[in-house]
């Protein structure tokens, strides 16, 4: 039961998962491109091969890190078996690596594919999972700069002396002869400095140059050519920036962050060993009081550290931490370190939500107790909203204005409570003062029945029709009895009474999710009213427009039939039997007419 919840609640992304059996021995690693399809897969049927099978009934627990794209689904799933080994993966014997792009540290740097990453200063971009696609940049790199492929070394002396002699690339046009002194280093330099924007993915003018390029190749009619760099336009186009979940400037690192709610905190933990994040863990904390995030993630840290026995000199964290004297704290803002903050950030916000969709599965009343305490909270009240009315005001052109009161009992639509309201008593399309009325029809009916009153009104409006509310609580005596908000439709904004600024909550917030369907639902309800009131006053209008039939005869078939849609739809039999054959005839006709 336990391993089919945690099936059921995996997020729809790219990621990798992880199944290990009862003694917490991994068996397995996978990418997917969807984590929840493809893990539900090995359990809704039956392999063909029999490995397959036993792997699935030793399968106890499933872990499972978020990534941002299938490419780096794929970089993390070959770092993770590389350091476990789990039994179930295929071994690579040569233990090969994907392919880096690097910009070597010398006088004019040579730019070449390598698997080695070697910490000599020089620069490496990718890793590439395509050798293709790192092959393809490069020619591209090399179709537009004119960049030395020789290993000389190209020293100021050298050069002066005349030690090296220009070779067939200078000839063929694919170097400008630096080991002859025949290119300035600074103009070198700057082509350097283009490619470096290519391999991060800031290409924009480079694309303005290749453009230019295979417009020129077009000019001159030599369209084979132009096809060439068209190809590889659309190559560097569907070129993706290098990954974040490798990078080689970023080595032993632990990287943590942090979500909260009104009752648990959930800590993220990433390990990045070599360049490489190996390890992802997300950790449950309980709050005992009020403590904040800064002292929660400090005790994590420490749990964590000591856990993984981690001896990593550095970490990354999203806010200041103390963690001592030993340990260096860095908070980024920009670039690689910024991405991979946002990326174990988002981990543990997924961590959050399925553990909020298992204990919805497991214990529904903790977790109606966990969205009531956090809406209370959030809107600032003084007791827990468990039995919710909101209102909603419905007209078209002025016609046939009706409202709506819909009713949430502990987070969820009480269907059987909810009520329909005809205005009385305001003629025209006056959304204030239709409001007024029927919040006093509600509430009056509401104390001189005795009945439980709710913790909460939301008004579907702003400022004005929260104003026409307050008038009918003040009448009534419930001014200070019920809290009442209004939410505004343009920006989603909570208005309190008496209070011109009003509450933003955050678009994610369950406390908004759940106004918003109070408010969506009483709209839905209310249309559906004034739709069918409309319709049903057309027709009646229109038995009495028939030539020959009386308001006595529309009495009768009302009386008989219970409506006017019944009514056009019945037989002529039926029509004579209520009203005689006379003016059934006219009635009927009338109807087919009007059909055809």
């Amino acid at each position: 039961m336990e391993l089919e919840i945690q099936i059921k609640t995996l997020p729809s992304l790219p990621g990798v998962y992880q199944y290990y059996d009862k003694n917490g021995t991994i068996l397995y690693v996978g990418k997917a491109k969807n984590l929840k399809k493809r893990v539900s897969s090995y359990f809704n049927k039956t392999h063909e091969i029999a490995k397959t099978n036993v792997l699935v009934k030793k399968i106890a627990t499933i872990e499972h890190i978020v990534v941002d794209t299938e490419t780096d689904a794929l970089l993390l799933e070959n770092n993770l078996i590389k350091k476990y080994q789990p039994r179930y993966n295929v071994m690579l014997k040569d233990d090969k690596t994907y392919p880096w792009i690097c910009i070597k540290k010398e006088r004019f740097p040579r730019i070449f594919l390598t698997r080695n990453v070697i910490k000599d200063g020089s620069e490496y971009y990718g890793p590439y999972p395509s050798v293709k696609m790192a092959k393809a940049l490069l020619d591209l790199i090399k179709e537009l700069y004119q960049l030395r492929s020789c290993s000389y070394d190209l020293s100021e002396k050298n050069i002066e002396t005349k030690k090296y002699n220009i070779c067939l690339d200078f000839h063929i046009g694919n170097c400008k002869g630096p080991c002859e002194g025949l290119q300035a280093e600074m103009d070198y330099d700057k082509d350097i400095q283009a490619i470096r924007n290519i391999v991060k993915g800031n290409f924009k003018e480079s694309l303005q140059q290749f453009y230019d390029l295979m417009i020129y190749y077009s000019a001159e009619m030599e369209f084979e050519e132009a096809q060439k760099i068209k190809e590889k336009i659309d190559v560097l186009g569907n070129y993706q920036a290098k990954s974040t979940v490798v990078n080689p400037s970023i080595s032993n690192v632990d990287v943590f962050s942090i979500v909260s709610d009104e009752s648990y905190s959930y800590v993220n933990f990433l390990k990045i060993a070599n360049g490489a994040i190996i390890q992802s863990h997300t950790v449950e904390i309980k709050k005992k009081l009020d403590e904040t995030d800064k002292e929660l993630l400090e005790l994590a840290i420490i749990e964590i550290r000591q856990r993984f026995n981690s001896q990593s000199t550095e970490v990354y964290v999203p806010f200041e931490v103390d963690l001592g004297e030993n340990i260096k704290v860095t908070i980024p803002k920009l670039g690689d370190k910024k991405r991979i903050i946002d990326l174990s950030l988002r981990n543990a916000k997924y961590y959050r939500q399925e553990q909020f969709k298992q204990l919805k599965i497991i214990d529904p009343d903790k977790h109606v107790n966990r969205i009531m305490a956090q809406m209370q909270k959030d809107l600032r009240l003084t007791a827990e909203p468990r039995y919710i009315e909101c209102f909603d005001n419905s007209n078209i052109q002025g016609t046939n204005p009706v409202a709506a009161c819909v009713v949430f009992k502990n987070g969820k639509a009480s269907k059987k409570d909810y009520r329909h309201y005809n205005i009385k008593t305001v003629e025209g399309p006056d959304d204030f003062a239709s409001m007024e009325e029927v919040v006093f029809r509600r509430y009056k009916r509401l104390l001189e029945e005795g009945q439980e009153l709710p913790q909460l009104i939301v008004i579907d409006g702003g400022k004005g029709q929260l104003t026409s509310a307050l008038k009918s609580l003040d009448i009534l005596g419930l001014r200070h009895k019920i809290a009442i908000v209004g939410i505004a439709k343009r920006l989603e904004e909570i208005y309190y009474p008496g209070d011109p600024v009003p509450l933003y909550l955050n678009k994610t917030s369950e406390t908004l999710k759940i106004i918003q369907q109070l408010r969506n639902e009483a709209h839905r309800f209310g249309i559906t009213h004034h739709r069918n009131k409309r319709s049903k006053n057309a027709l009646d209008n229109e038995l009495e427009q028939i030539l020959g039939i009386g308001k006595q005869t529309v009495v009768s078939l009302l009386k008989h039939f219970k409506s006017p849609k019944r009514v056009a739809l019945a037989s002529f039999d039926e029509l004579g039997h209520v009203v005689g054959k006379s003016k059934a005839v006219i009635i009927f006709n009338y109807f087919q007419k009007n059909k055809n």
